[in-house]
């Protein structure tokens, strides 16, 4: 599992899982979901183009994903959001569509555009991976405040001047720059999960901002390399994993709060209040 081939998947991964644990937190608390799917899959003929035309496949990411964020900035602004998260994601699956039939490898195409090639990562591949990483957490670092507060209260962002459309064109393109980053190694599918569960999970564990973010890329890092493990030892596919820890995990949180929130509205058992009230001594006559 720790073999010399494997040591660039580990790397890789954990980048990826660091970086989608992140914005994977802005993206549940902007309520973003569907736009984070979207993204993912509107990328897909990018890679598509990029095996037609026989070039890195990260430069037709980047490329389409660009245009799909335009796209869905521009329709966000006309109507609402999962509308146009939608008109993005179904007119550019239908563009890949027709560059993958043009192509001799569907099959294998498809199957590594979905699941990635995550226990198949080169030296080679480390690079974009790590730059793309940096310029994502640089932006992340210097937009963390206004973009917590757009997210959060919007009207009182507006009321300081924070942009609305700004944070949301910036923010969507450090969406699409973890999206272009990971497909190629995780996969459109597995992007999605990285974003989505581990920092549900997180914000339904802590309400305190710093905290959830924290643990949304432990939950992250940890999902992904469990999921390595399991599918080395196994030898079953990486995303089955991936995709079933993270809806056991945002479970697991949701029935957490839920106990918790239970535990203190009805307050302590009783024999533990009456335990508890032996140990307070009676109020002595002329004690106040």
């Amino acid at each position: 599992m720790f073999d010399t081939f494997m040591i660039h998947t580990w790397i890789a991964s954990t980048i990826i899982a660091a970086t989608a644990g992140i914005l994977g937190f802005f993206v549940v608390l902007r309520r973003s979901a569907f736009a984070a799917h979207a993204l993912p899959l509107a990328t897909f003929p990018g890679a598509a183009a990029a095996q037609l035309l026989g070039i890195q496949p990260l430069w037709g990411l980047l490329g389409f994903v660009t245009i799909a964020v335009v796209l869905l900035h521009q329709l966000q602004k006309l109507g609402r959001k999962d509308v146009a998260a939608g008109l993005v994601l179904v007119t550019l699956l239908a563009v890949g569509s027709l560059l993958l039939s043009m192509t001799n490898t569907y099959a294998p195409a498809v199957f590594s555009l979905l699941f990635g090639q995550v226990l198949g990562v080169s030296a080679a591949d480390l690079w974009p991976v790590a730059v793309i990483a940096s310029v994502v957490l640089i932006g992340a670092m210097g937009l963390y405040r206004p973009l917590l507060l757009q997210s959060a209260f919007p009207e009182l962002a507006l009321s300081r001047g924070i942009s609305a459309g700004v944070i949301d064109i910036l923010f969507l393109a450090l969406l699409g720059l973890v999206t272009a980053m990971a497909m190629p190694v995780v996969g459109a599918l597995l992007v999605f999960s990285l974003l989505i569960a581990p920092a549900a999970a997180a914000q339904s564990l802590s309400a305190r901002p710093l905290q959830a973010l924290l643990l949304a890329v432990m939950f992250s890092m940890g999902m992904i390399w469990l999921a390595i493990a399991l599918s080395f030892w196994t030898n079953w596919p990486i995303g089955f994993f991936v995709g079933t820890m993270g809806a056991l995990l945002f479970t697991s949180a949701r029935m957490f709060r839920y106990i918790r929130h239970r535990w203190f509205s009805t307050g302590l058992p009783t024999t533990m209040k009456n335990q508890s009230m032996k140990l307070i001594p009676a109020a002595q006559p002329g004690e106040a």
